[in-house]
């Protein structure tokens, strides 16, 4: 496929895996390229302003996540005017792949990070480990990670059996384990939420003077999601980029779950489980006034009769 009527606008949903690909190949030619790495990564680079986002996704995330079918980078691109470079994956690999190894190595090499005035590496989950790991090749980047593993060698992480495939893939030579990484980056951030046992604790393996985490509690264990359907995803990135995140503007972000069901949810289960009475009428009735909801009325109606009959 190579139409050329293409634009950052289009959607790619649809398509087939080739003609997909293609589409994506075809979009970066005017303004930077498409690069295959080995069988299982592609990566695709589009050039705009000195603001380099670096954002490892999947294909399978793409198409999930992007009503374009599209790189979630490219939002930043349209709307920021940003650079992107997007390193992508046919399914979770971690992007432990010697052709990956060997891409960072020969932009290193290229000094090709230099020639941004601003880096930001960016991934979640596995994609969230491999932005932390490769961020190594531009010492002073910003790194935002989203529920992201230290690593799957079972000698440190053999509590997580989450990813018990893996455990075979070698976590250990270069590009390794991603607290480390971490190092050279001016500033990291890594997102979590302190409930979901499993991420909480990879999440204390980045315990780094340069690392700011921030916690999402009681928002689950999607949160890339979350902050999408929340519409903080891109003022999230954009302040990480230009330094002004830290944990007083993020609670200014986060605000936007009081008005975000699944979130209001979770916590009314959680309080409801907590037998927390109290705090979940005055739950109940605050989301009721505001913005209703079926479930928030029943349950305050539950609370108010159970009160009547004692």
């Amino acid at each position: 496929m190579a139409d050329e009527n293409l634009t950052l606008q289009s959607s790619l949903a649809g398509l087939s895996k080739r003609d997909w690909l293609a589409a994506v190949s075809n979009l970066c030619e005017e303004d930077g390229y498409f690069e295959p790495l080995g069988k299982r990564h592609f990566a695709a680079f589009i050039e705009r302003d000195p603001v380099l986002l670096v954002s490892f996704e999947t294909i399978q995330g793409m198409h999930a996540l992007s009503d374009l079918a599209q790189p979630l980078g490219w939002e930043m691109v349209r709307n920021r005017n940003w650079s992107h470079l997007c390193l992508a994956s046919d399914g979770d690999t971690w992007f432990r792949d010697r052709a990956v190894f060997g891409y960072f190595d020969r932009l290193i090499d290229d000094g090709f990070f230099d020639e941004f005035e601003t880096v930001l590496f960016y991934g979640a989950g596995p994609c969230g480990y491999a932005a932390s790991a490769y961020s190594v090749a531009s010492p002073g980047a910003a790194v935002l990670a989203i529920q992201p593993q230290a690593t799957l060698d079972p000698r440190v992480t053999e509590w997580d059996p989450r990813f018990t495939d893996m455990r075979m893939q070698d976590f250990t030579s270069r590009y390794g384990y991603a607290p480390d990484m971490l190092d050279a980056a001016d500033r990291a951030f890594v997102l979590y939420d302190p409930r979901e046992a499993l991420d909480a604790m990879h999440a204390a393996l980045f315990t780094r003077p340069n690392v700011t985490k921030l916690r999402m509690r009681f928002m689950g264990d999607a949160l890339q999601t979350d902050l999408l359907e929340m519409e903080q995803w891109a003022p999230l990135l954009e302040a990480a980029a230009d330094g002004s995140l830290d944990s007083d503007l993020f609670a200014r972000l986060y605000r936007a779950r009081r008005d975000y069901r699944p979130y209001l949810r979770n916590l009314m289960n959680a309080l409801d489980n907590d037998d927390r009475e109290g705090l979940l009428e005055l739950l109940c009735r605050n989301v009721t006034n505001r913005i209703g909801g079926r479930r928030f009325v029943n349950r305050l109606a539950q609370i108010e009769k159970a009160r009547v009959a004692r």
